[in-house]
């Protein structure tokens, strides 16, 4: 089919055409893999007829901010925070993180700020909480609330509480709670086990 766009349904004899156009996208180095025999030569020429290299988020630095302003953007709607922003010291601070997640890494991040922290203006203190797991999230910053400050808070606490804020903002819907918090509806049902919250908790 990739070849002369053509196949045949099975069990039946009669040749079929197929206006296509096909588009892969791979993070491996497909040339490296046919030399070491670990992917079809002949698939790889069918397939590579046109190139486009995406370069790596930490090759591009200068686009993190329009990426983080286009998140909060839709973030606002979405949780309904009108005056959400980023303040410019954060969006500095950001382009000189490397994201090995790239653009995934960096919207799932965008998101769980914006779902924990209570400030209309996300700082850095607020994406340095939460940007590393273990070491880095254990060296959190207190968070500011209104007009007190709560204390530092465990990496538990700090997930509870973000699974509780997530439950509150979509209703409960497990498979929206799941996706904002970069989980599996497995991995998320474990730790309401883990933190002992019922559904209506959230409530």
């Amino acid at each position: 089919m990739l070849q002369d766009r053509t196949y045949e349904v099975l069990g039946d004899s009669k040749t079929r055409t197929v206006d296509v156009r096909v588009i892969c996208a791979t993070n491996r180095n497909l040339e490296e893999m046919v030399a070491r025999g670990q992917f079809r030569e002949d698939l790889f020429y069918r397939i590579n007829l046109i190139t486009v290299r995406l370069p790596a988020l930490r090759e591009r630095p200068g686009d993190i901010p329009l990426l983080v302003n286009h998140y909060v953007r839709n973030l606002r709607e979405i949780y309904n925070r009108p005056e959400l922003e980023v303040a410019p010291d954060a969006l500095r601070w950001l382009r000189e993180q490397a994201f090995s997640g790239n653009i995934r890494e960096l919207k799932n991040l965008v998101e769980r700020v914006v779902l924990l922290s209570p400030h209309q203006q996300l700082g850095i203190a607020d994406f340095q909480a939460l940007l590393q797991p273990g070491k880095h999230q254990q060296q959190a910053m207190p968070l500011q609330a209104g007009n007190g400050s709560l204390p530092l808070m465990s990496l538990d606490e700090m997930e509870k509480a973000m699974i509780l804020q997530a439950m509150l903002l979509h209703k409960e819907n497990m498979s929206k709670v799941a996706k904002s918090l970069g989980l599996s509806r497995g991995a998320l049902y474990r730790r309401l086990e883990k933190y002992n919250i019922p559904h209506e908790a959230a409530h």
